[in-house]
């Protein structure tokens, strides 16, 4: 129908009408019925318009591709629920010149596009080459009925052609689109060659898929087949099948496992899910796994404690110098066995600085009651899992170090040594030290759970020795299941002792020497220990004796000497320059300079504290990375000085003249904690009244602003390190007195010890001079701090305040 004309629009949702198509439409849409039924009402001819966005429910003139279909609708039936169906009839394309606006449906004016009918050879031989190709495609593709290549074969008219094969084929609206925009024959045939090409690919590699699959499941189901037929003949024979004969095995070593109730039902629920599974089975690998690790857990071996107690200790001595306290707990351990043999395994909390023993010292308790010993490091696990396990669903899953640890023990009764138990950390994969409280807890380790495992494990027959560096960084709430045994450094008597006993033996064994090789006198130790280590424990003392071995082992090989003799002189010649002073304490007495004491990991050690004067305006300075606590500390002593001006001697405003530099040597070393309050008073004391503190005088202890000197921890270990240094006399606070009894009396008799409650107590005993007002005429002038004695420069630069 040649010519343009105005006719009702049906706009379409996922669905294309090509000419010369027949097709079945529902309609819902209140506008669409309105135009439908104007067309009912005219001579039954609409447009029908594809949408550009089918989730448009009401599509506006923007909305729609510009190239529709002319239908006639040969019928319509309504619905339940205001639905029309109708059956439609494409005639021709049509093209939208305008749009005329209706409130009711969409009208719009179309012009109607005539096909060319002519056939040219070119037009001839794309139809051939179509048709060829729908051929292939009807006998790949089994929607479309065969008759339908007969009614498309005597079509002649090349359009018309073309609709009828696009209206059967598998299309996205896109594609159908663009054939109906085609408005030129050739480069329509041309399209839907193509189109046609790539169906056929695509139809070519589902065939291909779907008889692989095929294949496949026949596969399978001969193998069924063939094995029910099997496991009949073997049912005839007498024979058992290799996955039953594996379940039989399995259900023969948990009876001989003697494994409690819960665990053997366990297993034999596992081994009956086993036995029916197929052997390609994934799932079969992780309940073997997980089988094999139930059977060679230690459910009930155990091994016999040895309850002699000479015994023991003698194994103990052997082994170890000193270490009174542990060695008592676990000789105590053993002899409350032998009145009751139902006991549960103590949780030892070993802490000391390192090189001290602590690690070693757990295998000689193993040796010494005759147990199994096993050993985890903690040191940088972050993970839970780590102690619990992972979960079976969890591919590579495994237990957790506990479980894992019980297995290599092979008994369930070992000494279990958990190393390092102070770096434990925590992110987002949990908290480990959480974990290790039901494993320390002896009201609950009798019911462990692994997350792998999945049923109780009783750790209350094990012996847990924990070791660790310092306790604050362990969790209040783990450190409180343990019993924590302190282990201090070791003193210089102990160190000679246990390199005599232990190490020159140990280091002349390992480097192949006699004792007729090496002689190395106690003269030699001694200073190898003052001036090649700085240690709270041995090992930098067995890395120097290592090293004298290697360089006398040279000498024997070379045939220069056949005994090296070492003393005091000739060591030099084997370690080289020393690397330490030994008695780093000041060599005369300073003003403004104090020796206070440190704790550190390592042991205890020196800490000099300077305190310089300077023109200025009162500020204080504080250097040395002082920590938070340290520096409330220099706070706390300058308010007591200034609150003791009038007994020292010093003007109401002293300090508003001067600014104050309080500095902790070695800089590179972070330092806090308030042990160093009396010391930082002291030499600020000093510094004001200008009186030298004695280098002999070392101290520590808290001061508070009334002057009052609090007690401190790490007395020992402060106190050998004052005895390292050669300091005489050790100022402490009174409160500390309980903790001379763990100081050995050799150090008690070469330092002595005084007790103050009081820092005007302190300065009597650190200041070389006393301060009262009846000297002050005789020792200081009319007030204690002066220009001149500040010794400034002319340009203002601060300079040494030395005596």
């Amino acid at each position: 129908m040649p010519g343009k004309e105005k006719l009702a629009v049906l706009p379409l949702r996922g669905v294309l009408v090509f000419p010369y198509m027949v097709l079945h439409l529902d309609v819902g849409r209140e506008r669409s019925i309105s135009a439908i039924e104007h067309s009912m009402g005219e001579d039954n001819r609409i447009v029908l318009m594809a949408q550009k966005d089918s989730k448009k429910s009401e599509p506006t003139e923007s909305d729609l591709h510009q190239v529709g279909t002319e239908a006639r609708i040969k019928q319509m039936i309504k619905l339940p629920g205001g639905t029309l169906r109708i059956l439609v009839e494409g005639l021709n394309r049509v093209k939208i010149l305008n749009y005329v606006s209706g409130e009711q449906f969409l009208e719009a004016e179309a012009a109607f596009v005539e096909d060319d009918q002519t056939k040219t050879p070119e037009i001839e031989a794309q139809m051939r080459s179509v048709l060829e190709q729908f051929e292939q495609y009807i006998k790949i593709n089994q929607k479309v009925p065969p008759e339908t290549l007969s009614s498309v074969s005597d079509i002649e008219e090349p359009g018309r052609f073309t609709d009828v094969i696009a209206s059967h084929l598998t299309m996205k609206i896109e594609q159908k689109q663009e054939l109906l925009e085609a408005i030129e024959i050739e480069g329509r045939l041309e399209k839907l060659n193509e189109i046609l090409s790539r169906e056929m690919e695509i139809q070519e590699i589902e065939r291909k898929i779907n008889l692989r699959v095929r294949k496949q499941m026949e596969k399978t189901q001969k193998e069924y087949y063939l094995r029910e037929q099997m496991k009949a003949i073997q049912k005839e024979l007498g024979e058992k099948d290799e996955r039953m004969a594996e379940a039989e095995e399995y259900r023969e070593k948990v009876a001989e496992a003697k494994l409690p109730d819960e665990v053997e039902e366990k297993a034999l629920k596992e081994i009956d899910r086993l036995e029916k599974m197929p052997p390609a089975a994934a799932e079969g690998t992780v309940i073997r796994t997980y089988l094999d690790w139930l059977l060679e857990l230690p459910w009930g071996s155990e091994t016999d404690d040895c309850l002699d107690l000479d015994v023991a200790e003698d194994i103990l001595d052997e082994d170890h110098y000193g270490l009174k306290n542990v060695k008592e707990r676990i000789i105590e351990y053993l002899a409350v066995r032998q009145l009751a043999n139902e006991l549960k395994g103590p949780i030892l909390c070993l802490i000391g600085p390192p090189g001290v023993g602590k690690t070693s010292l757990a295998k000689s308790v193993a040796r010494a009651m005759e147990r199994n010993f096993v050993r985890i490091s903690l040191g940088g696990v972050r993970d839970e899992a780590e102690i619990r396990g992972h979960r079976r669903t969890y591919i590579g899953a495994l237990p957790g170090r506990i479980i894992q640890g019980m297995r290599e023990a092979k008994s369930r009764n070992p000494v279990f040594l958990m190393d390092e138990i102070d770096k434990m950390s925590t992110d987002f994969r949990g908290d480990p030290s959480s974990a290790l409280l039901e494993v320390l807890d002896p009201e609950q380790n009798h019911t462990f759970s692994d997350h792998y495992v999945e049923v109780p494990f009783d750790l209350s027959q094990v012996m847990f020795i924990t070791t660790g560096n310092t306790s604050f960084n362990i969790p209040q709430a783990l450190r409180d299941r343990m019993e924590l045994i302190h282990i201090p450094g070791y003193t210089e008597e102990d160190k000679v002792e246990i390199a005599r006993q232990y190490l020159i033996p140990k280091q002349i064994k390992e480097n192949g020497l006699t004792d007729k090789n090496l002689e190395l006198s106690e003269g030699a130790v001694r200073r190898i220990i003052r001036e090649y280590t700085r240690e709270a424990g041995v090992r930098n003392l067995e890395r120097s004796i290592s090293a004298i071995c290697r360089k006398v082992a040279r000498e024997v090989v070379k045939e220069r000497y056949n005994k090296v003799k070492l003393n005091r002189q000739n060591l030099q010649k084997y370690l080289g320059v020393p690397r330490y002073r030994y008695g780093s304490a000041e060599k005369q007495d300073e003003i403004g300079v104090a020796t206070g004491l440190a704790w550190t990991e390592s042991g205890g050690d020196l800490l000099s504290i300077e305190v310089t004067l300077m023109k200025g305006k009162g500020k204080m300075t504080l250097t040395g990375q002082l920590g938070e606590i340290m520096q409330e500390s220099a706070k706390a002593a300058m308010s007591y000085i200034r609150s003791r001006a009038e007994t020292l001697q010093l003007k109401e405003n002293f300090y508003e003249e001067v600014d104050i530099h309080i500095h902790v040597p070695e800089g590179a070393i972070p330092k806090d904690g308030p042990s160093a309050g009396i010391a930082m008073a002291t030499a600020l004391a000093s510094a004001f009244t200008r009186i030298p503190i004695r280098k002999d005088v070392t101290m520590t202890g808290e001061i508070t602003l009334r002057g009052r000197v609090l007690p401190v921890g790490g007395v020992k270990e402060k106190m050998l390190a004052a005895h390292r240094a050669g300091i005489k006399t050790m100022v402490m606070p009174a409160e500390n007195r309980r903790d001379l009894s763990d100081i050995p009396q050799n150090v008690r008799r070469k330092v002595e010890v005084k007790l103050v409650e009081h820092m005007d107590e302190v300065l009597e005993m650190a200041l070389t001079e006393l301060v009262s007002k009846s000297d002050k005429e005789e020792h200081r002038p009319e007030h204690a701090v002066r220009e001149d004695d500040l010794d400034l420069p002319a340009n203002g630069q601060d300079s040494s305040i030395r005596h």
